[in-house]
């Protein structure tokens, strides 16, 4: 599908930031919404403004279920390489979604039968960088798949949010039969989705012609989810490659160097950020350039840990222990910290700026080449399903 990105424009970037004793120094623009980002201290009326957007946008809860026995090596291939692919989906709401996501895995008999094979690999979560490390950490292990334990698990033991207007959404995939479960039914571990709001969609993979499909399609249908058949294999291999994969990779090392850490999580964060730049990149050059996509997006904040992050979600400079700051800030005076975290601003939003023009055109050239195909892969199936379920609750998806 067409789709638009907002690009902005690179005016806003002309003007350059003024050291610390410039009386008045230019403000960097926000590579979000376009305006000005406000002064590392106190309140101002942008700041206000960030607060009523953050307000507005939905929260999306979005839980992968994968199934992890022995036959599923494609599938996990798959959920690693197209990720940023299926997270930049929703990359296209307006306004940008606050975003969590969660990985659960089943069908690994050294989970226990207790848990009925199932395990929560990573509750839910903003750090995309750590959703990734879990998807690279799978190994595959022959056991017993229960669909129905998966669902029930998800659904009793993530946070899912609280919000009336939030989305919550599960995809499960895998190969065998859905009923497998001795302990829970299928319809009861549906219900108690529906009762919390979750829609339950399922991905089987394999043809839609297998016997084993009606159960598959049974649950989505109960959940008022999608079903889809899928080729389990197909999204394991690179993206088609675009004269902008290179660029985009590229740029995604010039973002890199705008991180300023701080905290004492902050170093194990950075090393973490660029280990999965790594695991994209030995994927594919177009899986690294996907990656890229969403590190210029709204969807991928690193406030915990990133200065510059931090400040734009409101947080105040002069609030942070010196011991707290990275070295080369210790021994700078509050104006000179400022002044420093705002160059750092405005290198991102030039970055990201050029980074979304990229992505853009990049997008437009994959629709041209698209080659049709009967099949479908894990990561057409979930953005499939995430714009239907997005646009039916309301949420806006540009084409």
């Amino acid at each position: 599908m067409r789709q638009r990105l907002v690009i902005l424009s690179s005016v806003l970037l002309g003007a350059t930031l003024g050291a610390a004793a410039v009386a008045a120094p230019p403000r960097p623009v926000d590579p979000q919404h376009g305006s000005w980002l406000a002064p590392t201290g106190g309140s101002t009326a942008r700041q206000a403004d960030q607060n009523v957007e953050r307000a507005q946008a939905r929260q999306v809860d979005l839980v992968l279920a994968l199934d992890v026995s022995g036959s599923m090596s494609g599938l996990i291939d798959s959920a690693r390489q197209r990720l940023w692919d299926v997270v930049n989906e929703l990359g296209q709401a307006t306004p940008t979604p606050r975003l969590r996501v969660a990985v659960l895995s089943f069908g690994n008999p050294q989970y226990g039968a207790g848990n009925g094979y199932v395990r929560v690999d990573q509750p839910l979560t903003t750090d995309l960088d750590a959703v990734n490390r879990t998807l690279f950490a799978f190994q595959t292990n022959g056991g017993d798949e229960y669909v129905a334990r998966a669902i029930h698990t998800a659904v009793e033991k993530l946070d899912w949010s609280g919000e009336p207007d939030a989305l919550r959404i599960l995809f499960v995939a895998g190969n065998e039969s859905a009923a497998q479960d001795p302990m829970i039914s299928l319809s009861r571990a549906v219900a108690s989705a529906n009762q919390r709001q979750v829609v339950v969609n399922t991905l089987f993979c394999g043809s839609g012609n297998d016997a084993l499909v009606a159960d598959w399609q049974s649950v989505a249908q109960m959940s008022n989810g999608m079903f889809a058949s899928i080729d389990q294999n197909l999204a394991a291999v690179a993206a088609p490659s675009t004269p902008m994969d290179a660029p985009l990779a590229r740029l995604n090392e010039a973002l890199n160097k705008t991180y300023v850490g701080y905290g004492a999580g902050a170093q194990a964060a950075i090393r973490n950020q660029r280990e999965q730049d790594a695991n994209a990149r030995s994927l594919s050059l177009p899986a690294a350039a996907s990656r890229a996509e969403t590190k210029a997006s709204g969807l991928y904040s690193n406030s915990r840990w990133d200065l510059v992050d931090a400040v734009e979600a409101g947080k105040a400079l002069d609030s942070i222990e010196t011991e707290a700051l990275p070295e080369p800030m210790r021994a700078m005076d509050d104006a000179a910290r400022e002044a420093f975290v705002r160059d750092k601003a405005a290198d991102r939003a030039r970055i990201k700026s050029e980074i979304k023009t990229l992505a853009e055109q990049r997008r437009q050239f994959l629709q041209a080449n698209r080659e049709a195909s009967a099949d479908v892969g894990l990561d057409e199936a979930m953005k499939r399903g995430l714009r239907r379920i997005a646009e039916r609750q309301g949420l806006e998806l540009r084409r």
